[in-house]
């Protein structure tokens, strides 16, 4: 298939453009193979026109952010991935708001907050994300949530217009979100946050990232929790219960410091991290009846 029309969108907008790329290097898991056409487009134009021309041209197209809750095959991905990141992380104050780029990463927003001395985005320091992807699953951890701290964003609709969406419809609930599942683009958020003192915002900030270090595998890469959490019930313990502390495929590893995370500790296939997920849920069901459902994506 030819993509010279891809090729000259993100030529008209300076956008960068990767042909037959190894997708691992953009994943949080460093797993996933050769993809046909990898483009980062840097403005919400260049999304939308790169989108309007694969569904026109019936081009299978991929939208991620830092691609750090999911796993992509060994075998990559036939089409175009359009990975809105770094390129496309502008953030701007308005008041007590933080209006940031899809690409934005949380890490990036939360110090901007602390610069700013707005509070309320604490909890989501060091969290690998970005503002679109977290607000797709609705990210949360140490006791907040997207759905606690945002007032709206812009979307690209699947008719190719921008439109906006207020918290109240956005169905935000435990990783989901009015966009889960369908074909509408977070262009950009806004973070409704309120006045603090920095240097309390900034004790914050370390004590958790202190925590995450303390009880997440942060050395190995991953695609974070790994399950999401059963209904009266901790995912991990139940793991931990099964018997599968530190339970090994491949590269791929139950991780022996925090039994919710599946890492890769080196040279892990995608096909490897899928084994140990099945054999898990698999495990986990004939010891305790519960069947635990997936929080990262599997795209192949």
């Amino acid at each position: 298939m030819s993509y010279d029309t891809i090729a000259r969108i993100a030529e008209k907008h300076n956008a960068r453009i990767l042909f037959d790329e190894s997708i691992a290097r953009y994943t949080s898991f460093n797993i996933g193979g050769s993809c046909d056409a990898v483009v980062m487009p840097n403005s919400a134009d260049c999304i939308r026109e790169l989108v309007s021309e694969c569904r026109a041209e019936d081009i299978k197209y991929y939208v991620f952010g830092k691609c750090t809750n999911v796993l992509i095959s060994d075998n990559g991905l036939r089409g175009v991935v359009i990975l809105i990141g770094g390129d496309c992380s502008d953030i701007r104050r308005e008041g007590d708001c933080l209006i940031c780029d899809a690409g934005a990463s949380l890490s990036k927003i939360c110090t901007a907050a602390k610069t700013a001395s707005l509070s309320g985005l604490e909890f989501a320091y060091g969290i690998p994300g970005s503002a679109g992807g977290a607000l797709y699953m609705n990210a949360g951890a140490f006791g907040g949530e997207m759905k606690d701290v945002v007032k709206y964003c812009d979307y690209l609709d699947s008719d190719g217009t921008v439109k906006r969406m207020d918290n109240a419809d956005m169905q935000l609930s435990y990783r989901h979100s009015a966009f889960t599942g369908t074909d509408k683009i977070i262009l950009s958020v806004c973070f409704e946050l309120h006045p603090g003192d920095s240097n309390e915002i900034s004790e914050k900030m370390n004590g958790i990232m202190c925590k995450r270090r303390e009880k997440q595998p942060l050395e190995y890469p991953s695609a974070g929790s790994t399950f999401k959490r059963p209904e009266g019930h901790f995912a991990a313990k139940l793991i931990e219960d099964s018997g599968l502390k530190g339970y090994t495929v491949g590269g791929a590893q139950v991780s022996e410091k925090h039994s919710g995370f599946v890492i890769n500790r080196g040279g892990a296939s995608a096909e490897d991290i899928k084994k140990i997920v099945n054999d898990i849920k698999d495990k986990v069901y004939k010891d305790s009846g519960v069947m635990l459902e997936c929080e990262m994506l599997i795209v192949e």
